[in-house]
């Protein structure tokens, strides 16, 4: 059973785990569909943007989350057979700015970080990151973008980067817990550090939910929710 006084820090994935982007992406690429005459359902588009930008984050060197997304656009539009509209890839690379936090957020980490360190590893750029930031009213105490390390998650450069940044501040590994709701980029990799971590499973999601290694993933524990998680681990 986890105990939040185990840990002396707790490190988040953001987007999908703090950060709503999914209906938000589903929103955006059923407005394209509509009218680029694309007859696909929400879940084949999502799916479609989960399998390009798992390819395309393998790339090295590594690029830019807005690159990522518009190399992700091309290929959702060449899935479905047609002529990538520029325009709307430029709108789509700037998508990160608008998505919401979780309701349950800024409370949430607000409360955590009364009695712990709180960290942010995740697969964006910096800029895009500060526009979330303010959207969760929150610094946090340590952050590791894939800009700063030049890599994406499940890659374990995150990792290594944020446990020596803890350990700078005195917190050893063994007080870390780590907290995502992809399966692929967050669960697995913690499982191969030795990390304790949490699962938030928000329901009716699926990005980071298959891929590699989410089959074998083993969560300590799994809730729906920051606050459910909280209130589990005390």
């Amino acid at each position: 059973m986890l105990r939040l006084s185990d840990f002396d820090a707790v490190t988040f994935d953001v987007y999908g785990t703090l950060i709503d982007w999914e209906p938000s992406i589903a929103v955006f690429l059923a407005d394209w569909a509509a009218k680029s005459g694309v007859t696909a359902t929400s879940n084949e588009m999502i799916m479609s943007f989960d399998r390009a930008r798992a390819a395309i984050q393998k790339e090295r060197p590594a690029h830019l989350y807005p690159e990522v997304l518009r190399r992700c656009f091309d290929r959702i539009s060449n899935d479905f057979g047609v002529a990538v509209d520029f325009d709307r890839r430029e709108e789509f690379a700037a998508t990160p700015h608008h998505w919401p936090a979780f309701s349950d957020v800024p409370s949430g980490l607000k409360r955590l970080q009364a009695v712990a360190k709180v960290g942010a590893l995740s697969n964006i750029d910096n800029a895009s990151l500060a526009s979330s930031c303010g959207k969760m009213d929150i610094a946090f105490d340590i952050l590791v973008t894939a800009e700063r390390v030049g890599a994406y998650k499940p890659s374990l450069e995150h990792f290594d980067t944020a446990l020596a940044d803890l350990d700078a501040m005195g917190i050893a590994r063994s007080r870390v817990l780590h907290v995502g709701q992809s399966l692929r980029a967050d669960i697995t990799p913690a499982n191969k550090l030795g990390l304790k971590c949490v699962w938030i499973n928000r329901p009716n999601r699926l990005l980071g939910l298959s891929g590699e290694g989410a089959a074998e993933a083993r969560p300590d524990l799994t809730v729906s929710s920051l606050a459910e998680m909280l209130e589990a681990i005390g």
